[in-house]
């Protein structure tokens, strides 16, 4: 059985499987990270940092590419959902 660890995605408690990127668990809790200035759902396009459609505050830090953050245990996650 894989090692979970816990974290709070938008207010939700989640487990996730250690190692996964915080834009994985995003997607695995809900199916968007914020909405574009006109509205539309975002979500990771490139998987690599270049898009910076992942972005969400990470432990209070705003603008955190979450697809180059691996999950830990207790991290708080907010997206502008």
């Amino acid at each position: 059985m894989p090692d979970l660890v816990k974290m709070t995605i938008d207010g939700a408690e989640v487990n996730v499987q250690a190692g996964a990127t915080v834009a994985a668990a995003i997607l695995m809790s809900r199916s968007g990270f914020r909405r574009s200035v006109h509205g539309e759902l975002r979500g990771p396009v490139c998987g690599m940092g270049i898009c910076f459609e992942c972005r969400a505050t990470v432990d209070g830090q705003p603008q955190q590419r979450t697809c180059q953050l691996h999950c830990k245990d207790g991290m708080v996650v907010n997206t502008d959902e």
